[in-house]
């Protein structure tokens, strides 16, 4: 039986999150759930799919990814499975599941409406936490809903590289109020080759990449490559977006010069 994982934007003062989750074990009281997150800002595609991107892949191959973020999108929202990356996920047709790999998803359906008698449903519950629990039980994508070909596609922000200059921009401000670019690991280490360089963001010029966190004093900027390989902007022990001036989309540069 595979594990299901769970995501939403619901927050955890309210019954929603157990809700998808009776319903799952109601279905199937042997199911195996596990969190995310239910913190996701309230309708941010872009703050839900970085979590997800972040850490699906960690999981088994096989994993059912349950996503509930700005799940009433429209007045008529669709509902999706899929499969990418060997991976399972079902929620809603708004953007945030094309966001989620580079790699194209290899079916996609359309999860069928329950019949309401006029009564609104709660289609996290009424729609993905059934498909869930069947995908988690060997269902295959044809037998929870019909092909599907329309699904809505959005593009994620890439960095603009060149050999004198790295553009990218703030793509999450996480919990600590820590700054993550799209700048990545493997540009910086070819185009800082017998180079000095500069890291500039709003009035801010620094010459140096942090091995960690703890590398600098209380107080002080880092400047990091983290575990994902992406730069990290922030103050040791403080919010570096409110103390930087910094949040989403805020534009960082690095640029390079030559030694000689």
């Amino acid at each position: 039986m595979a594990l299901i994982t769970f995501m939403s934007d619901f927050g955890d003062c309210d019954h929603y999150v157990a809700a998808v989750k009776a319903k799952i074990y109601s279905i199937n009281p042997d199911a195996r759930m596990l969190d995310i997150s239910h913190g996701i800002a309230r309708f941010n595609i872009a703050h839900g799919s970085f979590v997800l991107k972040s850490v699906f892949k960690s999981f088994p191959e096989g994993t059912v990814h349950l996503v509930a973020v700005n799940s009433n999108y429209d007045i008529q929202p669709r509902f999706v499975g899929l499969e990418v990356e060997k991976h399972y996920f079902v929620g809603p047709d708004n953007g945030l599941l094309s966001l989620i790999s580079d790699q194209e998803a290899g079916a996609v359906v359309l999860l069928p409406r329950p019949a309401t008698n006029g009564i609104s449903y709660f289609p996290e519950r009424d729609i993905l936490a059934q498909a869930a629990a069947k995908l988690a039980v060997g269902k295959s994508l044809d037998e929870i809903g019909e092909p599907y070909g329309q699904m809505k596609r959005m593009i994620n922000k890439q960095a603009r590289a060149t050999k004198q200059k790295i553009s990218g921009s703030v793509i999450h401000v996480d919990h600590y109020g820590n700054l993550i670019t799209n700048i990545q690991y493997k540009d910086f280490e070819i185009l800082s080759k017998d180079k000095k360089y500069k890291i500039n963001y709003g009035r801010t010029f620094a010459d140096q990449i942090h091995p960690s966190i703890a590398s600098v004093v209380q107080g002080e900027s880092f400047h990091i490559f983290n575990s994902l390989g992406l730069l990290e902007i922030g103050i040791n022990m403080g919010n570096g977006s409110e103390l930087l001036g910094l949040g989403y989309d805020s534009p960082v540069h690095i640029i390079f010069e030559d030694q000689h």
